[in-house]
């Protein structure tokens, strides 16, 4: 498991924990990642941009004293750069903010990154379901962005079924990612759907149902990793 993901250009495979059990949250850790999981996905949610409630800086805090796994946080709230600091402090390596949350996506970048500036804490964009891909494309060319995620689902709880309307915007952004920029896929990711964004161009695929529903986590990753 690489420290940092973006060492590699392979596919890489992150778990959600939103899909854990969190009663016991260090074991289901354990299990992904000695099951193959290459970085943990974090879902940070508010209750306002998205109708549930997951976690704060305190779940974050706490897995991140637990492991030394890349830790992606996708940040479902209000005004994420006033949070960045917080979640960096916590542990977060990347944090990603939905571009539906700005009324400016260079105003909100420009606050996100000057929150996490000299931190070394990557900064991602997150586009949902209906939302175009040329909407991101102003942040893709800040050298700051380093990844951008695509919900194949509509944010806010985890179990639905995979969204394959996205994946021709999945292929546009591909198009237009620098060799240090990422595309991630997050939404009703397993084994009967993963090959079909892998051939869109994404590299990184949050896995949380297929996954932690799983009774053999590492089966469950070793048959999602088989059809990359």
């Amino acid at each position: 498991m690489p420290t940092d993901p973006f060492e590699t250009d392979k596919p890489l495979i992150a778990p959600s924990i939103l899909a854990a059990d969190f009663a016991r949250l260090g074991d289901e850790i354990d299990d992904v990642l000695a099951g193959g999981a290459d970085l943990l996905h974090l879902d940070v949610m508010d209750g306002l941009f998205v109708r549930d409630i997951s976690f704060g800086t305190p779940v974050v805090k706490s897995v991140r004293k637990y492991t030394d796994a890349y830790l992606d946080v996708h940040v479902m709230i209000d005004r994420p750069e006033d949070y960045a600091p917080k979640l960096v402090e916590a542990g977060a390596d990347g944090i990603s903010f939905h571009v539906e949350l700005a009324d400016n996506v260079r105003r909100t970048l420009a606050g996100l990154t000057d929150a996490v500036a000299e931190t070394g804490t990557n900064v991602g964009v997150v586009l949902n379901p209906l939302t175009p891909a040329e909407v991101a494309f102003p942040a893709l060319d800040d050298e700051r962005v380093k990844l951008v995620l695509v919900m194949s689902v509509v944010p806010g709880k985890g179990g639905q079924s995979f969204m394959p309307e996205v994946l021709p915007k999945c292929e546009q952004l591909a198009k237009r990612l620098r060799s240090d920029q990422r595309l991630e896929i997050d939404g009703g990711i397993d084994a009967g759907t993963i090959a079909s964004a892998r051939n869109a161009g994404v590299q990184w695929f949050v896995a949380g149902s297929s996954v932690f529903g799983a009774e053999d986590r590492a089966t469950a990753i070793a048959e999602l990793k088989a059809q990359l």
